[in-house]
């Protein structure tokens, strides 16, 4: 079993930057592929970014490119999501997810991440 604990959210305008945090416990859970969601009031969840194992692999949502980053430090068991010129449109609860398997993280789907933290809030004011 892998516990995911998402931190960093909070109130920021727009403009501005926000580094969030998902600390992984449990079993092997720093090794394994990750991804970060979000979902905006009265909308679906939708896929972010994710990163391979190692972390040497990255892929975004074509909306988030350019401007979120993601990145892990497998020492730490932390997989982080750098946030740079936050727009009110980035409103939302932010989730971090596994893919114990490491067979479909990359296509963005919910369906391959078996482990989820609670999320954290991000609201950008304009």
């Amino acid at each position: 079993q892998v516990q995911l604990a998402e931190s960093g959210g909070g109130l920021v305008q727009a403009g501005d930057s926000l580094r969030l945090f998902c600390e992984a416990s449990g079993r092997t859970g720093s090794t394994y592929p990750m991804g970060w969601f979000r979902q905006a009031p009265g909308k679906e969840r939708e896929f972010v970014a994710a990163i391979s194992g190692p972390g040497g692999i990255t892929y975004y949502a074509d909306s988030m490119k350019g401007r979120f980053i993601i990145s892990r430090d497998n020492a730490k068991n932390t997989v982080y999501l750098q946030m740079n010129s936050l727009k009110p449109e980035d409103t939302a609860v932010y989730y971090c997810a596994a893919d114990p398997w490491a067979t479909g993280w990359a296509t963005g789907e919910e369906k391959y991440y078996d482990y989820w933290g609670q999320g954290t809030e991000v609201t950008v004011s304009s």
